[in-house]
């Protein structure tokens, strides 16, 4: 019997630069969170529509964590409403949206519920259904790939200005 390749998948950290490119072209700090199952972006101004029949939602996001620098209003079609219960044990119904993630070199399609992460030190939280079987995640290192090297260096260069 021949023998399998196996094909190696790309190492990230538990936080890493991300893109959203539909979205946003700003990269934003995301947590890898494999102990939760569906990813969550942070939205402002939620608002629920419809449009020839189809549900959509207009929001508004503010890439940089505690800015409203280089925010983006955005409107997607909803794919469906996920009831998701918070790590503080509080349920609610979020609208689902599927769009484009970048992560380093590797660009594919994600789901994202949409919520008010105010309280919490992430505006994206990306859940175990979306690096399944694409990426290993390394619990102890962060911000392994080229999106977030790049990211870390522009913050450098901008810092020592």
């Amino acid at each position: 019997m021949p023998k399998r390749k196996l094909k190696t998948k790309p190492l990230i950290g538990w936080r890493e630069w991300v893109v959203l490119p539909d979205l946003s072209p700003v990269p934003m700090k995301a947590k890898i969170d494999t102990g939760a199952r569906t990813s969550t972006l942070h939205a402002f101004g939620l608002s629920v529509s419809e449009r020839d029949g189809v549900p959509w939602v207009d929001f508004e996001i503010h890439p940089v964590q505690r800015s409203k620098a280089q925010s983006t209003e955005a409107s997607q079609p909803i794919v469906g409403f996920k009831q998701v219960r918070s790590s503080t044990g509080h349920s609610e119904k979020r609208p689902v949206i599927r769009t484009q993630m970048r992560i380093g070199p590797n660009q594919f399609d994600i789901e994202l519920t949409l919520t008010s992460r105010s309280e919490m030190g992430f505006r994206m939280l990306i859940g175990r259904s979306a690096v399944r079987r694409r990426f290993v995640v390394d619990p102890g290192r962060s911000f392994l790939t080229q999106t977030s090297e790049r990211r870390l260096n522009d913050q450098r260069t901008t810092e020592s200005s």
